[in-house]
């Protein structure tokens, strides 16, 4: 195994030069959420391994066979790019209105260099390059490709991603076991009331503040409700109502998402959710809606992988960080669990001060972090080799 690592790693040096170049042209075309036919057909190319298997309407799954028969392991990276307008003035910018700013083409490259080197140098287990289309959307791609079926054609029992995280400093890569993205759920509220003239308020039944106040109470959702050592985070990220300052609507909308760490905590949330909603619509007056869209689970890392990708990163070189989670989501959560296991990982770009967050219209990983996600991958791959499942 540490002589594969060693021919897997020296193999994908070779293959850099042209995963950088993929990343480049990758980064100055690309296309959003459902629209990554483009995408998918230059990366597939990439592979140099035939079409593969269409899946997710522009998702492609290329096999390399192994060169002993059992199950295969999917390395995974996501297709599309985020509607933010480019900050970044690096001449391969995107030339369009979309932006890979949650360094998805990184991924990409890197798991083309993973690929081509793993077919150099040959591998145990089958490996399943899984181009994902539809990750920063609902309903999510990955949701997808498992009812697809196309894991079980390929008797995929092991998924492995790898997410750059400028949250995590350069050089560290964290492989947690158990729960280290939140579920998420996204919900509209519409408040209804009675509008008119904004200078007789008691003769109104004023939705905006009805709607303002529960802005306020939903926060108590988090603090109060759910235990902090787990957390919860409950955020309005739109609001409308109104169209004149000395007019009350008859009615305003907020709109948000809910997001929990344990799976046990999201039922119960979620009803509690609705009763702030309604409550607080009947303390004003009014009567509300309340529209709940279900997005991600919580992503769960199997334990055994997360413990045998650490000791092939130690083993790389890198600082491995055992405790990172992040309240971001991630459709990756549909792999984990069910009919497959998943390891999602997440290299260390810099810190908090220096590099811009992800979907920030500066983010820019430097070409650097093909290799380091390369790496990673590898890792994920051979902890699937370490811990085969019970």
């Amino acid at each position: 195994m540490s002589d594969l690592w060693t021919r897997w790693t020296q193999a994908i040096a070779d293959e850099l030069p042209a995963a950088v170049e993929l990343r480049h042209a990758v980064h100055a075309d690309p296309r959003g959420s459902g629209d990554e036919e483009d995408t998918a057909r230059l990366v597939s190319a990439a592979l140099d391994a035939g079409d593969g298997t269409r899946v997710a309407k522009t998702g492609r799954a290329v096999l390399l066979p192994g060169t002993s028969d059992g199950p295969a392991v999917a390395l995974r990276a996501e297709l599309d790019a985020l509607p933010v307008l480019e900050g970044t003035g690096v001449p391969w910018a995107s030339g369009n209105e979309l932006m890979h700013a949650c360094g998805h083409d990184v991924h990409l490259a890197a798991l083309v260099a993973v690929f081509r080197a793993a077919r150099r140098v040959g591998v145990p287990r089958p490996l399943l390059a899984l181009l994902q289309p539809r990750e920063e959307t609902s309903p999510p791609g990955a949701l997808d490709v498992v009812e697809s079926g196309v894991l079980a054609e390929h008797r995929v029992d092991t998924v492995i991603g790898a997410h750059v995280q400028p949250r995590i400093a350069h050089g560290v890569v964290s492989a947690t076991p158990g729960p280290v993205n939140a579920s998420t759920d996204e919900f509209e509220v519409t408040m209804h009331g009675q509008g008119g003239h904004a200078g007789y308020p008691h003769l109104l039944r004023d939705p905006i503040l009805a709607l303002s106040q529960l802005v306020v109470s939903l926060q108590q959702l988090a603090s109060r409700r759910i235990d902090p050592v787990f957390g919860a985070v409950c955020s309005i990220g739109r609001i409308q109502g109104g169209a004149a300052a000395n007019v009350v609507p008859n009615s305003a909308s907020a709109f948000g998402s809910l997001r929990l760490m344990r799976t046990k905590d999201r039922e119960r949330a979620l009803e509690t959710l609705a009763d702030i909603v309604h409550g607080t619509a009947r303390a004003h007056g009014c009567t509300a809606e309340l529209e709940i869209s279900p997005c991600e689970p919580v992503l769960d890392n199997d334990a055994a992988l997360a413990a045998g990708a650490q000791r092939w990163l130690r083993h790389a070189g890198f600082v491995v960080d055992e405790q990172f989670r992040s309240f971001g989501a991630d459709d990756f959560a549909h792999y984990c669990g069910g009919a497959t296991r998943g390891l999602m990982l997440f290299v260390g770009l810099g810190d908090t001060a220096g590099v811009p967050s992800l979907h920030d219209e500066r983010f820019l990983p430097r070409d650097q972090a093909v290799t380091q996600v390369a790496h990673a991958l590898v890792a994920g791959y051979l902890a699937a080799l370490d811990a085969p499942v019970p």
